[in-house]
């Protein structure tokens, strides 16, 4: 679960640090994650579901799978439908081999979801871990990490939303993912608030629409 008081304290830190934080906080508040009430598998399925996909089309496709997953979304139900299964409840035939992947991958231990494992691992390793799985990229492995997992020092340089954003915020050129990634240095060990207001300047300055990760009007 997501240790508010992190984020609360990263944010102090970086205020106090960059003048750009400071304005960010006073004019769109402080960080609120949404609420995780999902297992580490069900958001993984459910973060699968979504990709690609307006948010209407995918809580229908993703309400019909757990309908027919009996209301429990677990790699062991998953694993017994078939892709025909899936395909009636919506999902693309990326998706249905991705899905069944992951269910495969974490009921042989490739891939471990219970809490004790996963908190044992560092950001890095749960990325690589996740990203091993067909179908998770870097992007939906580091917005779990950062976002279901709560940690506090992610920074998902693919984000074209987030690099808008330092641009916007910065007052800067768009940075390239190389350039974030050596400009975020300096936001350890708190990258993921760094990339929670870029997104907040992108909604701001850029007038993006506000995202589920966001999550609301300014």
């Amino acid at each position: 679960m997501t240790d508010t008081a992190v984020f609360e304290e990263g944010t102090r830190e970086l205020a106090e640090r960059d003048p750009v934080i400071a304005d960010l906080l006073a004019k769109t508040g402080p960080i609120v994650l949404p609420q995780q009430t999902d297992s580490n598998f069900a958001a993984l399925v459910r973060a699968i579901t979504y990709q690609q996909l307006a948010g209407a089309a995918a809580r229908a496709i993703f309400g019909r799978l757990v309908a027919a997953l009996g209301d429990e979304v677990t790699p062991e139900r998953l694993s017994r439908l078939t892709p025909a299964d899936l395909r009636a409840a919506g999902l693309s035939g990326a998706k249905t081999a991705s899905v069944l992947d992951l269910a495969a991958k974490t009921l042989d231990g490739s891939v471990s979801l219970d809490e004790a494992s996963i908190a044992a691992e560092s950001d890095d390793e749960v990325i690589a871990r996740l990203t091993t799985v067909r179908g998770i990229g870097p992007w939906t492995a580091e917005i779990f990490t950062m976002i279901h997992l709560g940690r506090p020092d992610v920074l998902p340089v693919g984000d074209l939303g987030i690099r808008k954003g330092y641009a916007l915020g910065w007052k800067t050129e768009v940075p390239t993912e190389k350039q974030l990634l050596a400009i975020g240095e300096a936001y350890r060990p708190f990258r993921s608030v760094l990339s929670w207001y870029c997104w907040r300047a992108d909604e701001l300055y850029g007038r993006a629409k506000p995202s589920a990760v966001t999550g609301g009007a300014i």
